[in-house]
């Protein structure tokens, strides 16, 4: 499906979402958005209930993707993946991912599918964190603990508005990252 005219209405789609939610993505605004008609649209997909499913299938299979490429050690050790997996997801901020991630935590608190797509990508994040954290040393249930930890931090600072500067910001987001690499 990569590259096909589906993925033009994915993205467009995705990008609806973070900016207004569920709610206003609609065959007709997007149309609007690509400069095209709706016929184009129901070439591809067969209702509206069709390119929700796809805009979820094609979010998770890249957020796990993501995850899978960014934890595999490739020469580092665990240590240093998870150092560059901090840094990664905090200094800097892709504000575009960000919206999209929370626009379908939002709809996932009231659609199922949604719901389901929300918690693959977790359990592959989880998962794939904690292997690096037991990688480290640390036994199962520690480093699935760890592996939570970090993802509170990795996503909880990043709705955090700090009255900070970011160079106050940054030493703070450096100095928890510390506390999450401690005795490794």
């Amino acid at each position: 499906m990569t590259g096909g005219k589906g993925d033009t209405w994915i993205e467009a789609g995705l990008a609806e979402l973070a900016r207004s939610g569920v709610e206003g993505v609609r065959v007709e605004v997007l149309a609007k958005n690509l400069g095209v008609t709706k016929g184009g649209f129901y070439r591809r997909f067969r209702d509206r209930a069709a390119l929700l499913e796809a805009m979820l299938q094609h979010w998770s299979a890249g957020r796990i993707a993501a995850i899978e490429r960014h934890t595999s050690l490739d020469g580092a050790t665990a240590r240093e993946r998870l150092k560059a997996l901090i840094a990664l997801y905090s200094e800097r901020m892709n504000t575009e991912g960000m919206s999209v991630e929370l626009a379908i935590r939002q709809w996932a608190r009231s659609d199922e599918l949604a719901g389901n797509a929300v918690a693959s990508v977790d359990a592959a994040r989880l998962k794939n964190v904690g292997q690096l954290y037991r990688a480290t040393g640390l036994q199962a249930e520690e480093a699935d603990a760890q592996a939570f930890l970090f993802y509170c931090f990795v996503f909880g600072q990043s709705l955090l508005f700090l009255e900070r500067g970011p160079r106050k910001r940054a030493q703070l987001v450096a100095k928890s990252a510390e506390t999450l690499l401690r005795e490794l």
